[in-house]
């Protein structure tokens, strides 16, 4: 019985940017979920009145979930800036190797940018109350 070739495999390929931010899509997206349900937890607290509502706040105001969230918030814009990059690419734009550059480098910066602003939201004085 002869082997099957194992292709598409890791060592076929030369690793690059475009590998990087493809696996780096799928894993925010995974993140993205985790963030849905902690969101979806908060909103329940919120339904289920006042006491409930405070103890979420209390539990979602620490710094260490803090943190958690502002990762979850540039795994948001990352995501989003690189599903637009798909979407491109599904349109038929964005496939020469000069472009492709290009718009990795626009959603690394955008993503950082706007992560940056929400993040100072988070961080600020009542956690983004204004």
């Amino acid at each position: 019985m002869t082997e099957r070739p194992l292709s598409p495999h890791l060592s076929v390929y030369r690793w690059a940017y475009t590998n990087t931010l493809s696996i780096l899509h799928r894993m925010t997206g995974i993140a993205l979920v985790g963030a849905f349900i902690v969101a979806i937890c908060w909103l329940g607290a919120a339904a289920a009145g006042p006491d409930a509502y405070a103890s979420a706040m209390s539990l979602l105001g620490a710094l260490p979930v803090k943190l958690v969230i502002a990762f979850a918030l540039l795994a948001l814009c990352y995501h989003f800036c690189s599903g637009l990059r798909h979407l491109a690419w599904d349109a038929g734009y964005g496939f020469e190797r000069a472009q492709a550059r290009r718009s990795a480098v626009a959603v690394v910066v955008i993503t950082l940018l706007a992560g940056l602003v929400l993040v100072y939201v988070l961080f600020r004085s009542g956690g983004g109350a204004v």
